[in-house]
């Protein structure tokens, strides 16, 4: 039986997923938001046991493969640990949902798991997840010395070769993670990464407010408005993040131009950031939604996410942008709004009414550059 996305992610609104790459601080963090705020945690890692036990060898092979010895288990090439590994993870999630779904009904679970952003668009919204991550070029060490990874440090330690165990295990988690890291912050998700200098309060503190556990610090104090380039990490980021806003009378609109970069000559595209994240964006077109080749240059695609309205970021996006358009020799630009009373506070004027492409009637406003 095969469940579409809408129905999975109805049916887990009350799961809070908490994933990442390995010593990110997934237990960690869960565990303590769970102490602060009475709720349940399901490790993934836990129920392995228990989900091998109804698991079928020709459902889940890699579930049920076994070895001999530490020796046979890290004996293996990179290849063949690293495909082990994802197998036994995918086979696992549908148990995992089945399960989430069960105990989530009535209350809200924290899930300490392995998604990645690909499952992630498949299962939950991008406010009820957090990626905490750890740069994965030396991840076995760290595991090992952690209390409650003592099975897997003293299985290790058991084989003939140990350096040599080890080198296979970092080798591996780094080929796995190494991409993982970099989708997760090429994308609009909300994510952490833990480093020397992390503080454990400091990242529970974030993870709260992005849940919407405590009252939530917008970090405005780290707002950057920032031109995007194309073929770049940020360009990418910015297409997942219009991929998820709501204005869909646009959105594949502008999905369109992204993808396919149809800016030429000095058009260009800003974006707001706040804590790492894309929370809204503008243009500076040569055109717009308006048959007038004559005008010219316009602010177009103003949008700043839900959560962000109300801290003048439009205004700030539309200042950045109109900065760009003076430096490029224009001494106005032009907004086109349904709206009165909005873009007066941004320093423009009406000017006149003009008719869309589909007969809509706007009004146009016009801002000269000082």
């Amino acid at each position: 039986m095969i469940f579409q996305d809408n129905v999975i992610k109805e049916y887990l609104k009350n799961v809070y997923f908490i994933t990442g790459t390995p010593c990110g601080g997934k237990t960690t963090i869960s565990r303590e938001l769970a102490r602060r705020h009475g709720l349940l945690v399901y490790d993934i890692d836990e129920q392995f046991a228990k989900h091998r036990e109804i698991s079928a060898p020709e459902f889940q092979p890699s579930m049920n493969k076994t070895f001999k010895d530490a020796d046979e288990f890290f004996g293996r090439s990179v290849e063949e640990y690293k495909k082990w590994l994802i197998d036994n993870t995918r086979e696992q999630l549908d148990f995992v949902l089945l399960d989430l779904i069960r105990l989530s009904q009535n209350q809200i679970v924290l899930c300490d798991c392995h998604l990645t952003v690909e499952e992630a668009d498949r299962l939950t919204e991008r406010s009820r997840i957090v990626f905490l991550i750890k740069d994965p070029s030396n991840l076995v060490d760290d595991y090992c010395n952690r209390p409650d990874h003592q099975g897997f440090s003293n299985f290790i330690n058991s084989t003939s070769d140990t350096e040599k165990a080890k080198a296979i295990c970092n080798a591996t988690l780094k080929s796995i993670n190494e991409k993982r890291c970099a989708d997760i912050k090429g994308s609009n998700y909300f994510w952490l990464e833990r480093t020397e200098n992390s503080i454990i309060d400091d990242t529970v503190r974030k993870v709260e407010q992005h849940f919407g556990l405590v009252e939530k610090d917008l970090g405005m104090d780290t707002l950057e408005i920032r031109k995007v380039d194309k073929d770049t990490d940020l360009a990418e980021k910015l297409i997942r993040f219009v991929e998820h806003f709501s204005w869909e009378d646009v959105k594949e609109h502008i999905l369109q131009m992204l993808r396919t970069w149809a800016f030429t000559d000095w058009e260009a595209v800003f974006v707001a950031i706040a804590d790492g994240q894309i929370v809204g964006m503008t243009t500076v077109m040569k055109t717009d939604y308006y048959p007038l080749p004559e005008i010219f240059p316009w602010i177009s695609s103003v949008f700043v996410s839900e959560d962000y309205r109300g801290h003048r970021i439009s205004e700030k996006l539309i200042d950045f942008a109109n900065a760009y358009a003076k430096a490029n020799g224009f001494d106005r630009t032009y907004i086109p709004s349904e709206h009165i009373g909005l873009y007066e506070k941004y320093g423009y004027r009406y000017l006149k009414d003009i008719v869309n492409y589909v007969n809509g009637t706007d009004r146009l406003y016009v801002k000269e550059l000082k």
